[in-house]
């Protein structure tokens, strides 16, 4: 019988942890894909803070450092910086880098550090139990917003893609999202796009933010979270690319 699709070597054979439905599994096979495509296994190095992608070693099998809450561009410059021939790149949720690591991921791109973001962004806390974050969007229901968010208490989503287009240190921002074959395969061109400015030397920072499914904290079914995916997350954050 003919193979029509194998688990790529750097993704591990391992069981998940994640919820079903969850879109950080599509997440980390792409970045593992892409890893194994380019050939540069040997010589990447991960960096996981705090969050629902804390055990990202778990799952994808290169040298990984895990680091505190919100800090991982702090961490990617200093291992870039002392190991410059490495491909450096994060992975972080929104309540990560969003939220507490807002300052570290706007100086990072403000320097242009020569490293890759992966950002999964879901609009909610996943990893401490649902509550809202900075890119929730206006009504959405949430542990800490139970009648949904509200401009006048609760301020507006911060749309991190946007602010970070608009910096010279910032060399390609693109926004995808994990709903649908297509999406899935833009994504991984994004993610591959990404890695190999890297791997080239162009100098800047580079991020793609991947809209992903909470159907755990979202209240709904997989299906239904995709379809919210597309349905209303991207008239809040439009798919596309915004720099570079």
């Amino acid at each position: 019988m003919k193979t029509v699709f194998a688990r790529t070597p750097t993704l591990k054979d391992c069981p998940t942890h994640y919820c079903p439905g969850c879109g950080h599994g599509i997440a980390h096979r792409l970045v593992a894909e892409v890893i194994d495509e380019l050939d540069i296994r040997h010589k990447t190095i991960g960096i996981a803070p705090v969050g629902c992608a804390v055990l990202l070693y778990d799952y994808i099998d290169v040298d990984t450092i895990e680091v505190a809450h919100g800090r991982a561009p702090a961490v990617a410059t200093g291992i870039k910086r002392t190991n410059p021939d490495m491909i450096v790149f994060s992975y972080q949720g929104d309540g990560d880098l969003a939220s507490i690591g807002a300052a570290e991921i706007l100086h990072a791109g403000h320097r242009g550090e020569q490293i890759t973001v992966i950002f999964i962004n879901n609009a909610i806390y996943g990893m401490t139990g649902g509550q809202m974050a900075p890119t929730t969007m206006i009504n959405q229901v949430t542990a800490t917003t139970p009648t949904g968010r509200k401009p006048a208490q609760q301020g507006y989503p911060l749309q991190v893609s946007e602010m970070l287009a608009l910096l010279p240190g910032v060399l390609y921002v693109e926004r995808c999202a994990l709903a649908g074959p297509a999406g899935v395969r833009n994504t991984k061109k994004a993610i591959e796009h990404a890695f190999k400015l890297q791997l080239d030397g162009a100098k800047g920072l580079a991020m793609v933010e991947i809209l992903s499914p909470c159907p755990t904290y979202w209240r709904m079914s997989p299906a239904k979270a995709m379809e919210w995916i597309e349905n209303e997350m991207t008239k809040v954050f439009p798919l596309g690319r915004l720099r570079g």
